[in-house]
């Protein structure tokens, strides 16, 4: 059956405590508070820096089996590289723990700089790339540098994960040259999920379907990273939600509208609009 995951864009935030947390609440439970209330959560540790073996074990721990973890690929591999010579970069970022998470990796969210515009051939290359199962992950992880220290280093399928498990992807461009037709035929021929941004008209809203999921990032309606969603918003997505899951689609949306602590406030709204229909 498809399944629909919300949750938020990372759960560290000091402006989050006192708040959606309760006072008191120790900074080490703040992830299972957030598994309490949500099914899904966006690893964003994992764009600014590798993370490590033990972080990916710890954060599995931590939330139930059917919790969902998105994780972000590595600014590094899309933002410094721009895509270009990735080879060991990708290894490295594939063999820094994400197996640890076993059944509750969801997809691999890979988001563009505003600057770099569709360019057929060097898109192709990276999708090309990308790991299709767990075992996939293993076998490219094991390519990793040799700068990478053994402890930071997991190469083993989770027992309780199939090795053929399949393993998604969604790329999250923004510049106006991926709102095209050759774009989108390529991202369908590689099955990876075009996501679909709500960024207050700062980027393109890619709105065809490129893959057998949905991947809905919502950066803010008004207010790029900061302004809440309305309730009449909210019932709009979540009976859009409810269409793609009629469909037999999964469908994954996060909140990014932070600066203001929303986001975990519209990720349960629309939880319970979604459990309520």
């Amino acid at each position: 059956m498809s399944r629909c995951y919300v949750g938020v864009s990372g759960w560290r935030y000091k402006g989050w405590r006192g708040d959606f947390y309760p006072a008191g609440l120790r900074q080490r439970d703040e992830l299972r508070h957030v598994a309490g209330k949500m099914n899904s959560a966006e690893i964003n540790g994992s764009f600014y820096s590798l993370q490590r073996p033990t972080s990916y074990a710890r954060w599995a721990e931590e939330t139930p089996p059917e919790f969902r973890f998105a994780v972000k690929g590595g600014r590094y591999i899309t933002h410094m590289l721009q895509l270009r010579g990735i080879d060991t970069a990708l290894a490295n970022f594939f063999a820094s723990g994400v197996l640890a998470l076993g059944q509750r990796l969801g997809p691999v969210l890979w988001q563009l700089p505003p600057r770099m515009a569709f360019d057929p051939t060097k898109m192709r290359d990276f999708l090309a790339l990308l790991p299709r199962t767990h075992a996939e992950i293993a076998a490219l992880g094991a390519r990793h540098g040799d700068k990478l220290a053994p402890d930071r280093v997991l190469l083993e399928v989770a027992p309780d994960v199939d090795p053929s498990t399949v393993v998604r992807h969604a790329v999250e461009p923004r510049h106006d040259s991926f709102n095209s037709p050759e774009a989108h035929a390529l991202f369908a021929e590689h099955d990876v999920c075009m996501v679909i941004a709500d960024s207050a008209g700062t980027w393109p809203v890619m709105r065809d379907a490129t893959s057998d999921f949905r991947y809905v990032r919502l950066h803010g309606e008004q207010e790029l990273y900061a302004s809440a969603y309305t309730d009449g918003s909210l019932d709009r997505w979540a009976e859009q939600c409810r269409a793609w899951l009629a469909l037999d689609l999964d469908v994954h949306v996060y909140f990014d509208n932070d600066i203001h602590g929303h986001a975990p406030h519209d990720a349960v709204r629309l939880l319970e609009r979604l459990s309520a229909g």
